[in-house]
């Protein structure tokens, strides 16, 4: 009979203890996303900066990508670092180089983005 309640006890305690890792790495995971996305609009904001600079205007979309992709280094390190994070927390089993092409995809997106809101808002050449 004691055996039967110390192998219930320890089933309890297996069972407890695989709930509160599933619960903790839901935790993670939820946290992982929201740094991920505090990074994506810290990004965001400050190449939105750039885009509202007055020195830009007259610049050709070139000259205006590469100031883009130039600007803004520590958030977007930032971005792709918390993102990459994420990506590993939500898909623990796949290559980390997978992640971090995703990650840099992302932030090349978002500098997409913003040229072509620039190029869109740019008076015609005369």
């Amino acid at each position: 009979m004691r055996m039967l309640v110390v192998g219930a006890a320890l089933v309890m305690m297996t069972s407890a203890a695989i709930v509160s890792s599933a619960m903790a790495d839901d935790d993670d995971a939820k946290g992982a996303r929201k740094l991920a996305q505090q990074g994506r609009d810290d990004y965001w904001h400050c190449l939105a900066r750039e885009y509202s600079r007055d020195s830009n205007q007259g610049m050709t979309e070139q000259d205006f990508g590469r100031s883009v992709a130039g600007a803004c280094p520590s958030e977007r390190q930032y971005y792709r670092v918390a993102l990459l994070d994420y990506l590993t927390t939500q898909y623990p089993n796949l290559d980390a180089g997978a992640h971090l092409a995703t990650a840099n995809r992302a932030v090349e997106a978002a500098q997409k983005d913003i040229v072509t809101a620039f190029v869109k808002r740019r008076p015609p050449a005369k």
